[in-house]
């Protein structure tokens, strides 16, 4: 599952990370990843960003109107982020993560008054054309706040009962959204663009928990 940039096409699923340039951290407090999630809303249409003008808007108000991408999972770290996007406007994914990418390091610079790039290049992408490469992206991106409790995780194994309970109370990925937690932040996503591989919450929850015990995930890294 080798990662590399690729030639993107209208309804094609995609991973999209980015992470800060020589691994420099992105995100130092919760008012910069609550910045991004908002990015995330208001970069998706084919408006330009205007961020000044949507402070009194909530993330339904940001979220109506025609996208670029249908997102389907996302994940923010300390040094880097994850994006489970799936195309639905020719050319969409380059321009939503263009204006993203613009957008919070412009913000960034301004609040910590630096100069220069901020993100590592052009961001990454793995074109995802089957339903088992799908299935594991969406544990991978969920799955990645784990290494917040336990950075060996994938080559030790970690104790799942405390992995569970940490997922869910991490603010700042989709993971809530999936196991039926009322938030704001689920206007985000756009789950009827993407497969229903599982009739129920419980159902999502046990597929991504198997993964934290699974020989296949061990040692699986897409970017550090």
């Amino acid at each position: 599952m080798g990662i590399r940039n690729c030639n993107f096409s209208l309804e094609e699923f995609y991973h999209l990370y980015s992470r800060g340039v020589d691994k420099r951290l992105i995100f130092f407090d919760s008012e910069d990843r609550k910045r991004f999630v908002r990015l995330l809303c208001l970069c998706n249409k084919l408006d330009p960003v205007v961020y000044r003008e949507t402070k009194s808007k909530s993330l339904r108000d940001l979220s109506d109107g025609k996208k670029l991408v249908a997102l389907g999972a996302y994940c923010l770290m300390s040094n880097h982020f994850h994006l489970l996007v799936r195309e639905i406007q020719d050319g969409g994914t380059v321009k939503f993560m263009s204006k993203l990418l613009t957008a919070y390091s412009s913000y960034f610079n301004k609040k910590y008054q630096r100069v220069g790039a901020l993100f590592s290049s052009q961001f990454k992408a793995s074109h995802l054309d089957n339903d088992e490469y799908l299935k594991y992206i969406f544990a991978y991106i969920h799955l990645n706040p784990v290494k917040l409790i336990d950075p060996l995780w994938k080559e030790k194994g970690t104790n799942t009962e405390e992995a569970k309970r940490f997922l869910k109370n991490y603010s700042f990925s989709s993971y809530a959204d999936y196991v039926s937690e009322k938030r704001e932040e689920a206007v985000i996503l756009d789950r009827s663009y993407f497969p229903e591989y599982f009739n129920t919450s419980e159902e999502w929850a046990s597929n991504i928990h198997e993964w934290l015990k699974s020989d296949a995930y061990q040692g699986q890294s897409l970017v550090s």
